[in-house]
């Protein structure tokens, strides 16, 4: 979106056209989130998914027509709308976010969040009927997980892999304990999305303080601020990947400072991207865009690895065990470490053995990141991050969602439209492959279709730009 090409019909009836589209989005996103259909209806909550995202699709358009100095008040009321409608219901597609609250509740006791399972006997005085409900009839939910237990009467949990040690790295952790010190007893699941829901406004309103300072379109912001990924993943389902975007967001701005200072500062505000989520660390490429002297990369690398060691130690003294809990096994179990199996890779396995999908992978990411730190534009590291993050997502074909969190930020940043394809291939895979039965079919198309849209609007640029014709900047 370009200030300077906004045309069209008059300033109140643009105005109009776009509120009216957004109140669509939103009465859709609100039947969307009020529908539990995960288990029992995958198909028919893809085509709710796919009416919101088409309806964020035409709100994108109308707002186009919307003149840039009414836009942040459109934007920012929109934001709220949005953001408001992932706390009509429980978290409906994960049950992340009850590990979060345990993880808060175990470290509020006094407890490592590293050093005890979930199912683990010692911290059965932590447990209430929320968390860990008994009986027959209450744990018949496909949700559920069984744990052992004594008697005859079943017990379960709604925390996922309750066998297994945390994930999450220290500043997850101490944003659990922050929101389990300040939540009131009783208040189960509502705190965190609470929580996610302000964190995601905040990833807004660092995308308008960029925007701004950097001479941007605002309206870039809507990318991010009325996405449906943002209610139904962000605030829904809660995921901490929020806290990450807007670490990881902010850091990439004061990057795109000049001066060491705030060079150092953006370098600090990545590394605690990192000790959030682990995944902001792919966008540390593009925050070196361009750069030549060793000097100003360590300005970013030095504070980024400083602060990652230090949230961790003070864990690494508390805990009995690795601080890094489940997390090789979770890259085993999600199919990582083979590419033969599961849906990752699907691109790759389409024309390549399973086992030379990593090395592949490793050689075109290593392009990519060459290419980033070589020719990157370094007052826009945002592009850079994009690149790189973009295409390892498309080369890996995660089948999670909330990953693309991350993706749909840097969009909002660099405005290239394209990559929320990206975006909507992750529920694809999740919620439409169960729908199918077969998540690596569907992986392989829908990450097919999302990385031909990128190589088309590409060659569409680049021959714009051959040709000599205008091409409006990305926000």
């Amino acid at each position: 979106m370009n200030p300077r090409t906004a045309i069209g019909p008059s300033a109140p009836a643009a105005l109009s056209l776009s509120a009216l589209s957004l109140s669509a989005l939103v009465a859709a996103l609100l039947c969307t989130i009020h529908y539990d259909g995960n288990f029992t209806d995958p198909a028919g909550l893809s085509w709710r998914y796919a009416a919101c995202w088409a309806l964020f699709a035409v709100a994108l358009l109308a707002l186009r027509r919307v003149p840039a100095r009414l836009a942040v008040p459109l934007v920012l009321a929109g934001a709220f709308a949005v953001t408001a409608t992932g706390l009509v219901a429980a978290p409906r597609t994960s049950t992340d976010s009850y590990r979060y609250a345990w993880d808060g509740r175990v470290q509020a006791a006094g407890f490592s969040p590293y050093d005890h399972a979930p199912q683990d006997r010692a911290l059965e005085g932590l447990r209430d009927p929320w968390l860990f409900p008994t009986g027959a009839a209450a744990c018949t939910g496909p949700d559920l997980a069984r744990i052992p237990h004594t008697g005859d009467t079943p017990h379960c949990t709604r925390i996922n892999r309750p066998s297994v040690h945390t994930i999450y790295p220290p500043v997850a952790e101490a944003y659990f304990l922050a929101v389990d010190r300040l939540s009131p007893e009783g208040s189960r699941h509502k705190p965190l999305q609470i929580g996610a829901g302000m964190l995601s406004l905040g990833v807004t309103g660092a995308l308008l303080l960029i925007l701004r300072r950097r001479g941007g379109d605002p309206r870039g912001a809507a990318y991010w601020a009325w996405c449906p990924a943002v209610p139904i993943e962000a605030v829904n389902n809660a995921h901490v990947d929020v806290l990450g975007v807007l670490l990881a967001v902010s850091g990439l701005g004061l990057v795109a400072s000049r001066g060491t200072g705030r060079r150092a500062g953006g370098g600090l505000l990545l590394g605690a991207a990192v000790a959030t989520k682990l995944m902001p660390a792919i966008v540390l490429p593009g925050a070196l865009s361009g750069v030549r002297r060793v000097r100003d990369a360590l300005a970013v690398l030095l504070p980024a690895a400083a602060f990652t060691a230090l949230a961790y130690l003070p864990y690494v003294l508390l805990s009995h065990g690795s601080v890094f809990g489940y997390l090789g096994g979770y890259v085993e179990e999600e199919g990582y470490e083979d590419p033969s199996a599961g849906s990752r890779y699907a691109l790759l396995r389409l024309v390549l053995p399973g086992d030379g999908a990593v090395p592949v992978l490793l050689a075109v990411m290593a392009g990519v990141c060459g290419y980033v730190l070589w020719r990157g534009d370094p007052r826009r590291p945002w592009s850079g991050a994009l690149l790189v993050t973009g295409w390892a997502f498309v080369l890996l074909t995660p089948g999670y969602s909330w990953y693309a969190l991350l993706l749909v930020g840097l969009v909002a940043l660099d405005g290239r439209w394209e990559w929320l394809g990206v975006a909507v291939a992750g529920p694809a895979v999740y919620v439409t492959g169960q729908a199918f039965g077969s998540r690596g079919a569907v992986s392989a198309t829908a990450y097919g279709a999302a990385a031909l849209l990128v190589l088309v609007m590409t060659a569409v640029r680049w021959h714009r730009q051959r040709g000599g014709e205008p091409v409006a900047e990305p926000s």
